[in-house]
């Protein structure tokens, strides 16, 4: 079904794209274009160094709705009318730049509302949690590809995963866990959910905070979980145990998107342990430019941007793609293209 991409709209976090680069070109924003360079390798596996950038609060469609030979959809699905004389309705997506996107809401409860038992039709019903009105036709509207465009050559050059989707319906504090951790699971039958109650998310959160929860049986326990500063295993422990070198580049956790998009801010054995943190937690997250350059980028890398580059809809930028790219160019004219 074409259509069920249309729901990852309301997952937190767009994409994590493992990338290879591209040598001989410069950093690009729209229109730009990318030339791989050709390389070989002797190794049994030619993979030495993996970098996940993780961009915010796009779906699958919302980006790529267009894209030539994807599944991605231009109409969605609207609920209308009430009771008996409710009925389901195809609506037409419009639309957009990456720049003025609305911020429909993202959390467990708008999933399920949205999501209405398999139907997908509930998107319109969303109520914005400021103002209490339905969202309307906020959801329903996709990027205009020229606004996206390094996205798209990147996708055309390498791959692009259409059938994909979020782990769960919730919120980027969950998001970001399942990147490190594959799951936020901390006992036989519940799992964190949604966002804590107060920022810093993390170890470091204000006294009283707590988290929601929900359990294998999908029921939502909202603020019934635990203080967010998590003892389970992550990647960290995997990467560790073998000495593979990792690094996880970040804004600041003082007073920026590093306060709440940085996943092992929750984990206690990294923030907790001076060591660990220092020697694995890098802020700014531009500091990546500068591992490339001197060739200390370690084999796993994990890439959190700012606010403005993040492609988080609300924030008035359009510059997430352009970050992307020079991130991804900075890689290709590098000795990691290799």
């Amino acid at each position: 079904m074409k259509t069920r991409a249309f729901h990852l709209w309301i997952c937190a976090i767009a994409a994590s794209v493992a990338v290879s680069a591209c040598g001989g070109a410069t950093p690009f924003s729209k229109g730009g274009s990318i030339s791989p360079n050709s390389g070989s390798t002797s190794t049994p596996s030619p993979i030495q160094h993996i970098v996940v950038m993780v961009q915010e609060n796009r779906s699958f469609n919302n980006l790529f709705a267009t894209f030539p030979g994807a599944d991605g959809t231009t109409t969605g699905k609207k609920r209308t009318g009430y009771g008996k004389g409710a009925k389901t309705e195809s609506i037409a997506l419009t639309e957009s730049s990456l720049e003025t996107q609305d911020n429909p809401r993202h959390d467990h409860p708008a999933y399920n509302q949205a999501y209405r038992d398999g139907h997908m039709d509930g998107f319109n019903l969303i109520k914005y949690q400021l103002n209490g009105k339905e969202e309307g036709s906020a959801p329903y509207q996709y990027v205009n590809p020229n606004d996206v465009a390094p996205y798209y050559q990147i996708a055309q050059q390498y791959g692009l995963a259409d059938h994909l989707f979020q782990t769960q319906g919730s919120a980027s504090f969950t998001a970001h866990q399942d990147l490190i951790a594959g799951a936020t699971v901390i006992n036989s039958t519940e799992s964190i959910i949604d966002f804590p109650t107060k920022q810093p998310w993390g170890c470091d959160a204000p006294s009283g905070t707590v988290t929601s929860l929900i359990t294998t049986s999908l029921k939502y326990l909202a603020n019934q979980g635990p203080t967010p500063c998590f003892s389970y295993a992550t990647m960290q422990n995997l990467l560790d145990a073998k000495y593979v070198s990792w690094k996880y580049y970040s804004p600041s956790v003082k007073g920026n998107t590093g306060s709440i998009w940085n996943a092992f801010l929750a984990i206690s054995s990294v923030y907790n342990n001076k060591n660990e943190w220092n020697s694995h937690i890098s802020a700014p997250e531009t500091n990546i430019f500068t591992d490339i350059s001197n060739g200390t980028l370690p084999a796993m890398s994990w890439l959190i941007p700012d606010a403005v580059n993040s492609d988080h809809p609300a924030y008035a930028s359009d510059t997430g793609p352009s970050w992307v790219a020079s991130v991804v160019n900075a890689l290709g004219q590098s000795s990691y293209w290799n």
